[in-house]
């Protein structure tokens, strides 16, 4: 029972209740030989059984607000819960007033019955997509434990709280990839929509024009059905397409320049098995991506929106913050007005030329990441953690940056290093990329 729809027929058909599902989690989250006690910042047991207990007292009268009452889910350190407080995975923040409500999208959650069971660890302030946080612990990656691998970020604990079974889906952001980074290096599903289709509305900003709030799941239908919750838009998920009628779109070049060898033969794998299944691939340039390094040299349009938000807290209390967040939030600083607003007109120009290039696929595809996740001791020296975390949001940062939706897939690695294979669709095109996603999904994974 990994998926949100095994879960709900479960509970239908009494097989399993509420109750079970969350002692279930709380008891993987509470295992001292396990990672929840740095996959969360706080866990509220009681509460979850409470909401739980409630949930099966509604479905044996009939009452159960949705098919997916009673699921036990996770939420990023980011989001405003009633009576908690949103600490951003920061020091800063930790001391702060709790919420007085709901956050419009955790709102939804509720009215649909899940069952919330604590806050997830994260980079603080959502600025890293390799997932290290000094002040709370790291995750570790599933991957290699032993050894230690980063879990990918900003939503870190998001994505280990799914791997490991301590929830069965999270509710994370993303404004460079920080859902399909961790997905990706965790070997799970992730999604970011089209960035204004959820609200975020009591989400602690990074940046105003970048963000945007997805789930982390299990399966392509697990995110259609929570961003569904989550938009307001439905819960339903898209029929699945066929395989003959999809056309996959390949950059030539950038996002796939410099793959790690494994991250290059999964990939290569995965476009071969969907070519024999019928899909055309068609390989295209668009060499305007180069051009980004050099628009984000200052930190971008991210830092610069940080850094309004920021710098008051950080004249305050700015020796409180990750040194190495610190840093990317004050290159905001040295931008000027005619900087962020030249940005802004290269972004939108870029948007345009994008879409006239990609107008005619189903979705563009490419490696969810360039890099395996590498191990936390490797990333001691902040030469080298700049240089991964670069890398890691070299190519997700693409759907952000022209304002795309995107899913990571788990490729079957044979036990190797998980590897994310990534589909951008267009933007506002989230409901025919799911339909796309659920095929590759299914094809992918029966191979």
């Amino acid at each position: 029972m990994r998926t949100l729809e095994d879960m709900a027929a479960a509970l239908a058909s009494g097989k399993t209740t509420s109750r079970d599902l969350t002692d279930a989690c709380l008891t993987k989250i509470e295992d001292p030989k396990g990672e929840g006690a740095r996959a969360f910042i706080s866990v509220d047991a009681s509460g979850a059984r409470a909401q739980a207990d409630a949930m099966d007292a509604l479905r044996a009268a009939g009452a159960e607000p949705s098919p997916w009452a009673g699921i036990p889910i996770s939420v990023k350190d980011l989001f405003d819960v009633r009576g908690q407080v949103t600490a951003a995975g920061s020091r800063v923040l930790a001391d702060a007033v709790p919420a007085q409500s709901d956050a419009p999208c955790i709102a939804r959650l509720r009215q649909a019955g899940f069952v919330f069971l604590g806050r997830n660890n994260m980079s603080e302030f959502a600025y890293s997509g390799i997932g290290i946080n000094p002040h709370y612990g790291t995750p570790r990656n599933p991957f290699d434990r032993e050894t230690g691998r980063v879990p990918g970020g900003s939503s870190s604990g998001a994505a280990v709280s799914v791997a490991d079974g301590m929830a069965a889906a999270a509710i994370g952001t993303d404004t460079g990839g920080s859902c399909r980074i961790p997905a990706g290096f965790c070997g799970i599903t992730g999604y970011k929509p089209t960035a204004a289709r959820v609200s975020l509305e009591g989400a602690t900003p990074l940046s105003s024009s970048f963000d945007s709030i997805g789930p982390l799941a299990n399966s392509v239908a697990c995110c259609a059905i929570l961003d569904g919750i989550l938009s307001g838009d439905n819960d339903r998920v898209p029929e699945r397409r066929a395989m003959n009628q999809l056309r996959l779109g390949v950059l030539a070049s950038f996002v796939n320049d410099d793959l790690d060898d494994h991250v290059g033969r999964q990939f290569e794998a995965a476009l071969e098995t969907l070519s024999k299944a019928g899909v055309e691939i068609t390989t295209f340039e668009f060499t305007d991506l180069y051009e980004l390094p050099t628009l984000n040299a200052k930190g971008g349009i991210v830092a610069a929106e940080a850094y309004a938000w920021h710098q008051d807290r950080i004249e305050a209390r700015g020796g409180e913050y990750d040194p190495r967040v610190l840093s990317r939030i004050m290159a905001g600083k040295s931008q000027t007005a005619a900087d962020y607003i030249a940005l802004l007109n290269a972004r939108e120009a870029m948007i345009d030329r994008a879409d006239a290039k990609t107008a005619s696929f189903d979705a563009v595809v490419m490696p969810t990441t360039p890099i395996v996740a590498p191990t936390i001791d490797s990333l001691a020296d902040d030469s080298d953690f700049t240089q991964n975390n670069t890398f890691a949001l070299r190519n997700t940062l693409v759907g952000n940056f022209l304002d795309r939706c995107a899913i990571s897939i788990p490729l079957d690695t044979g036990g190797g290093a998980p590897v994310g294979f990534m589909m951008m669709g267009e933007t506002w095109g989230d409901d025919a990329l799911f339909a796309a996603a659920l095929a590759v999904e299914g094809c992918l994974q029966q191979n």
